[in-house]
């Protein structure tokens, strides 16, 4: 979503007659676009800063004016404390507000004192963005739903992002059919919890994901369709069935679990078992057998012992996962789960992701070998790093390397697996 954000705040700043630099020497104006989920990454905000200052000062002895901005989580969350602990920043934007940036940025000019701004009109976001008018990769990012109602007791996104947010139909399938337009073979749908998208469809009645992704199919020209992240409770029957039937819908699922013990689910405000997780896993393969499953974990949850967390390799057995992400536990300021007593020392928690991670690559590499010998769709997103040499991703979202003559960025071939690692795998484009 970062990424998504970060695109269409460079799209409203070039019709303010900016250009992207890819030197910070060079730049008139700096905006770091931050998360919040873990404190590593709000951490690295302020040692970027600090090079960043650096750079600032040493313009302005020059002559050349620097304004830095933060945006969006860490901005959101802290607010003025960022440019009391920077003071070379100008402005904090929260995520909800950048549709205002090239008004602000003249405000700091006028004014010559820093703002922060983290107000919560995303509706007001989405209505004030203009069409889009660029693609940088035939695989593009377009948010349907922001914020989350589900206040896990780890989580910072509802006081980052605020209530869920939909955006109608009709104003998502002009943005799907202008990156169409621009060169977009496959949309990922995003949103916060995006499977809880209710957003204002056909003669005023709320529309589904599900129903969403129906209507977006019929989009000529659109080959795949994703959409990320979502929740167990969200995954409704509806939505399982469009596996099964929308071609266009990639076999591909991400499904957060956070953990497999049902006492430290009840901890995190998670709202369902691990067995009412394997239930829903089970549903969706029903609908479609051959589905690529990747969901996250944290290790090392306030309480957690060593029976929860072999609850948690025992869920992963049971499942199979094609990838996943894991983390140690971070505590996060104004979430429940920073204030309860029983925190895991680090190098238990280290321990427990060592294990937990080994089980979740053994079953990334086996799944990733079972390609090998077959021959898979791919559609090419880049150039490699090799001469003839194209970068692109399976139906399952594994990462492909393969030769081919001419340009193959944005065309689907079909590709011969010939060899697999964890995270990619290599083939050749097979024959006609």
């Amino acid at each position: 979503m970062n990424v998504y954000d970060s695109e269409r705040m460079t799209e409203a700043l070039a019709r303010e007659g900016y250009a992207e630099t890819a030197e910070l020497e060079s730049a008139d104006l700096v905006i770091l676009n931050t998360c919040h989920i873990r404190e590593k990454a709000a951490e690295k905000v302020y040692s970027d800063l600090g090079r960043i200052r650096d750079i600032k000062d040493a313009r302005g002895r020059h002559g050349k004016n620097t304004v830095i901005a933060v945006a969006g989580c860490v901005a959101q969350a802290e607010g003025a404390e960022i440019t009391a602990r920077q003071p070379a920043v100008d402005l904090v934007i929260g995520p909800q507000s950048y549709h205002r940036l090239p008004e602000l940025i003249k405000r700091i000019a006028d004014e010559r004192k820093s703002i922060v701004e983290t107000e919560f009109p995303g509706d007001e976001k989405f209505a004030k963005l203009t069409a889009r008018r660029r693609v940088s990769s035939p695989s593009a990012f377009l948010t349907v739903q922001e914020g989350c109602d589900k206040f896990c007791s780890f989580c910072v996104v509802p006081y980052t992002r605020g209530g869920e947010f939909s955006r109608p139909v009709a104003k998502i399938e002009a943005e799907a059919r202008e990156l169409v337009r621009a060169g977009a073979r496959e949309i990922v749908l995003l949103g916060q919890n995006v499977n809880a998208y209710h957003g204002e469809g056909a003669g005023g009645r709320a529309a589904s994901l599900a129903d969403l992704i129906r209507h977006l199919a019929g989009i000529d020209g659109l080959e795949r369709l994703r959409y990320m992240t979502s929740h167990p409770r969200d995954m409704s029957d509806d939505l399982i069935a469009a596996h099964a039937e929308i071609p266009q819908l990639m076999p591909f699922l991400h499904l957060p679990v956070q953990s497999g013990s049902d006492r430290i689910l009840a901890a995190m405000n998670r709202k369902h078992t691990a067995t009412e997780y394997i239930d829903v896993i089970g549903r969706v393969r029903a609908a479609r057998p051959d589905i690529a499953l990747s969901s996250d974990f944290i290790v090392g949850f306030p309480g957690e012992t060593d029976q929860d967390a072999e609850a948690t390799i025992d869920l992963i057995e049971k499942i199979g996962f094609a990838q996943a992400y894991s983390f140690k536990y971070s505590p996060r300021p104004g979430t429940p789960a920073a204030i309860r007593r029983l925190q895991i020392p680090d190098e238990l928690k280290t321990e427990r992701l060592l294990r937990l991670q080994a089980v979740l690559e053994g079953q990334q590499v086996a799944f990733n070998c079972r390609s090998i010998g077959g021959v898979v769709p791919v559609l090419f997103e880049r150039q490699g790093r090799q001469a003839g040499e194209f970068v692109g991703r399976t139906p399952y979202l594994q990462l492909v390397h393969a030769a081919g003559a001419g340009d193959l960025v944005g065309s689907t071939a079909n590709v011969a697996v010939t060899e697999a690692r964890r995270m990619s795998l290599s083939g050749v484009i097979a024959a006609a």
